[in-house]
């Protein structure tokens, strides 16, 4: 599905608002909007008037009152802006409260921010999935999130949450999305040089769809190694240095690797065969790539043998 659009849809300041706390965030925004430009217009139209009231000539050299004190004038600029202001904290407070407290039912879901990607888990189910944040529609969720590196933020504009996730400590943001479709997450705090290729995808689904998404990501060891490959692609962050479209990004592409010739910064050379992209995953700073720094983190140890097969399988794939 395609994302819902930023721009084609929405007000002329804020997206399509698509969850059952966004109204009353774009309440108040409109509110304090307006608020705004009447205060800043009656200012400025005040200002002019004045201008031409008290605006000196020959035949009157200075203002023709010199005020020095009102109570009711200074009483007036001071009670109605306190009142204003009142009224936003106490609208503001309550929207607060409404966001950071979720509802007992809420579905529980977990997010790991990464340089430079999103990854989620899903308790209930034990899927995982990576780029792709799936919901039921109509249902209360809670996402519990933290990162691994560096600080990040977690936004999803139609839905109008946003919240910081930190490393070790977990910050709680909880929607209810109201409409089926897919819609743009995004990293808001800059983390990094791939800072901004941090995206992910919210896809809100039916719920009898998301319960078969959900069956669908728990499968393991009975998924063909060539698909298995592809789920840890995006799971392990793979995607994050190597495009499978031919695209450069920190690591060379994976399309077309297998079977071709590589060139190392020591002039030697070796075609990609098996051998070479085990020990490329596993042992990676043994052969560095020509043109490409070593930055690649060893993954020895943290996958299997039939986790490395499925890698290999799935780089085959990509011709």
């Amino acid at each position: 599905m395609k994302n819902e659009s930023l721009v084609e849809k929405g007000s002329l300041y804020l997206p399509g608002s698509y969850s059952t706390v966004s109204q009353n965030v774009d309440n108040l925004f409109y509110f304090t909007f307006l608020i705004s430009i009447f205060i800043a217009t009656l200012m400025f139209l005040v200002t002019v008037y004045f201008l031409f009231k008290y605006k000196k000539t020959k035949d009157n050299p200075k203002a023709k009152i010199q005020l020095t004190h009102n109570n009711v004038l200074e009483v007036t600029w001071t009670v109605i802006p306190l009142i204003i202001v009142m009224i936003i904290f106490y609208w503001g407070f309550i929207d607060y409260l409404k966001l950071v407290v979720s509802p007992d039912d809420a579905l529980e879901i977990r997010v790991t921010g990464k340089k430079w990607y999103w990854e989620f888990y899903y308790p209930d189910s034990g899927a995982e999935s990576t780029e792709d944040l799936y919901v039921p529609v109509g249902q209360p969720v809670k996402l519990v999130m933290s990162s691994v590196d560096v600080l990040h933020s977690f936004f999803i504009p139609n839905f109008r949450v946003k919240k910081d996730v930190q490393p070790n400590r977990y910050s709680n943001v909880w929607f209810e999305a109201t409409k089926e479709g897919s819609f743009q997450i995004f990293c808001t705090e800059y983390c990094g040089d791939g800072h901004s290729s941090m995206l992910a995808n919210l896809h809100v689904l039916s719920k009898s769809e998301y319960k078969d998404k959900m069956e669908e990501l728990s499968m393991g060891d009975d998924l063909p190694l060539d698909l298995l490959g592809e789920k840890l692609y995006k799971k392990q962050g793979c995607f994050s240095c190597h495009s499978i479209d031919g695209s450069d990004l920190v690591g060379p592409t994976w399309l077309g690797l297998y079977g071709a010739e590589r060139q190392f910064e020591d002039g030697s050379s070796v075609i990609a065969d098996d051998n070479y992209l085990r020990e490329s995953i596993v042992y990676p700073a043994k052969k560095i790539v020509k043109g490409y720094p070593n930055v690649m983190n060893s993954y020895a140890g943290l996958l299997d043998d039939r986790e490395l097969n499925a890698l290999i399988e799935y780089i085959k794939t990509l011709k």
